[in-house]
Formats: structure tokens, C-alpha cells, sequence
């Protein structure tokens, strides 16, 4: 597996790179035996050390964690670790599953990704157009799943919504996460 263990503004040395290594390891051994690499960051926010991990596997998960300690940066790493522990136990058996059904990665299809401006009140009262800016460009990844996998993506990777391609019907979905903390489902296929 590789490891990029980086800091911002912050220098992380040997012990702590050995450390994070040793760790890290162990825990992803504990439930999936195929992560391809892993990206810690650690940085500090005035008193508080912060550390961000992201471990990609080789089935086309991502899993996301982030920790916080006031008095040092091996206590931040920890309740990254303990928060990735949690989320890789919740989710172990679905992992297994994942594992044994789908014997090839994930599919992922390309899609075009567009960053918007934010609305500008002055350009309207200015005769320009209402048409939104576009500022940035990107190519995202659509993953195929199943409504259930997908699930399972989101919440490993700590994001708020989800777009996928549904594996019954191959038709474009989103899962996200609603203020009520439920998981909300939108399967726009037409009902005749």
C-alpha cells in the first residue's frame, strides 16, 4: 500500500510517519485486505492538531476520517483512526459482501463537472446575463451500484450526496444525507 503522510505547516517526522504507517495498517487489515493507498494530512487550527486520512481501496471505496486532539498530534491520528475503526466495523460484513459479489472493481463511467459563480445581485440590475458563469471544468467519476452500495459509499467517504448509476436499471441516481439525518433516495426514472 502507499502512504503519502504530508503536513500543512507542520513537520511530521520519521516517528510519526512510522507511527501513522503502523497504525493505519493494522486497522484497514482488520477488515479489508486489498487498500491500493492512503493520504494523511495533519494540520493545526490555532491550538487544535487535526488529522485527515483517506484510504482508497481497490474496490473502488474511499473511506474518510477526520480527528481532532488539543495536546498533541499522536492524539489527533488517533481519533482519525478510532472514527475510520468505527466506520470500516459498521460497515464489515456489507464490506465482505461488496467483496465476494463483485469480483471485478467498481465501474465508473466519466462525467462532466462544472463549478458555478455565486450569484451576483449587481449583474442583473446591470443588464447582464442570467445565465450562471462557469469557473472551473473537471472530469468526475460515476460509479455503478447497487442503491444499497451506494449507501455505503457515501457514508464511508464522509460526503453529504452521492450521484450513481443504478446497476438494475442503469439509470442516474443520487442518495444524500437529509437535515433529519435519514438518507434520502432520488430514482428519477419515469413512472409511465
Amino acid at each position: 500500500m502507499r502512504y503519502t503522510i504530508s503536513g500543512k505547516h507542520i513537520d511530521v517526522g520519521d516517528a510519526l510517519t512510522t507511527h501513522v504507517k503502523t497504525e493505519l495498517g493494522e486497522t484497514l487489515d482488520k477488515y479489508s485486505q486489498r487498500p491500493t493507498d492512503a493520504s494523511v494530512t495533519f494540520s493545526k487550527d490555532a491550538h487544535q492538531f487535526l488529522c485527515d486520512t483517506v484510504v482508497h481501496l481497490s474496490t473502488g471505496l474511499t473511506v474518510q476520517a477526520r480527528g481532532s486532539a488539543n495536546d498533541n498530534i499522536y492524539a489527533a491520528f488517533e481519533a482519525c483512526r478510532e472514527k475510520m475503526d468505527k466506520q470500516l466495523r459498521r460497515y464489515k460484513r456489507r464490506l465482505k459482501d461488496h467483496h465476494k459479489d463483485h469480483a471485478e472493481p467498481v465501474v465508473f463511467g466519466q462525467a462532466d463537472s462544472y463549478v458555478l459563480a455565486a450569484e451576483d445581485d449587481d449583474a442583473e440590475s446591470q443588464g447582464g446575463s442570467l445565465e450562471p458563469i462557469i469557473i472551473a471544468e473537471m472530469e468526475s467519476r460515476v460509479p455503478t451500484l447497487s442503491v444499497g452500495d451506494a449507501v455505503m459509499h457515501m457514508e464511508l467517504s464522509g460526503s453529504p450526496l452521492l450521484v450513481f448509476r443504478n446497476e438494475k436499471h442503469g439509470g442516474v441516481n443520487v442518495v444524500h444525507r437529509r437535515d433529519d439525518g435519514n438518507v434520502g433516495w432520488i430514482d428519477p426514472r419515469g413512472n409511465g
